[in-house]
């Protein structure tokens, strides 16, 4: 590889963790732009001849790379960059999380807390082209009400949009990063007895009162809206996690005496 374009820079490692020095070199150059999405790794033969290590050293740092999504291996053909996108962070979360009722009640307790200021970026940051599909959305939602997959489909497309709409990359690695597992509490939630119309149409409502709020570029109504969304499904979810987590999962705002 000719070194003045080598957009790697490697250098000499120390003898010990070899395949984490690799690591190391290859993630800052994703980080320093120097490699970019989509752009394809030397082979690994040549990467063992510019780090000085065997094959099968550089097989493992390119496998450390793919667990946490930096890059993708494929078979016979190149490895390549990754784009940043949630997947790896859903992992550690589904593991953290496992199969508990806890853990799921503290992922409900994790939206909980974000959700809110999610709502209060998108108010203040979002466009009209995503205004207007925050309200295509919300269409799906009043035409899926009673038809449980439907909805629990474009609610995940809701959630998911606000953090698109709050304008900032982190949170919506962090919100879609929670979809499976939001998913999985959906299912719990919808599940628990037949909902009639009324409950249906209340919902919805909740969920109306948010996109108005965004639509009018309204930060605290925004926030507030989408706060009062989750503190009305208190009762569902304490029913879900009764006595699961930390103080049984006690969320409720404390009144300002």
């Amino acid at each position: 590889m000719d070194a003045v374009h080598d957009p790697i820079g490697a250098v000499a490692l120390a003898p010990v963790k070899l395949a984490d020095g690799i690591v190391a070199q290859l993630s800052e150059a994703v980080l320093e732009g120097r490699l970019g999405p989509g752009e394809a790794l030397p082979s690994e033969a040549r990467l063992a001849e510019r780090f000085g290590v065997s094959k099968q050293v550089v097989r493992e740092a390119l496998h450390q790379l793919a667990a946490v999504g930096v890059v993708e291996i494929g078979q016979g053909r190149a490895t390549r960059v990754r784009a940043p996108d949630a997947a790896p962070l859903a992992r550690i979360l589904r593991f953290a999380v496992g199969r508990s009722r806890e853990g799921l009640a503290e992922a409900v307790e994790l939206r909980r807390i974000i959700e809110p200021q999610v709502a209060r970026l998108a108010a203040m940051r979002a466009d009209e082209a995503g205004i207007a599909a925050l309200r295509r959305i919300a269409d799906r939602l009043a035409a899926a009400c009673g038809d449980v997959p439907a909805w629990i489909d474009a609610d995940l497309d809701f959630h998911d949009h606000l953090a698109a709409l709050s304008g900032n990359r982190l949170v919506r690695l962090q919100v879609a990063s929670l979809r499976p597992l939001t998913h999985e509490v959906m299912v719990l939630l919808n599940g628990r007895t037949p909902r009639d119309a009324t409950d249906w149409q209340a919902t919805l409502k909740r969920h109306t009162r948010v996109v108005s709020a965004i639509a009018a570029h309204n930060p605290d109504a925004a926030e507030r809206a989408m706060a009062a969304h989750f503190e009305t499904a208190e009762a569902a979810i304490a029913a879900i996690f009764a006595g699961q987590g930390p103080k049984a999962r006690t969320t409720r705002r404390r009144k300002t005496p």
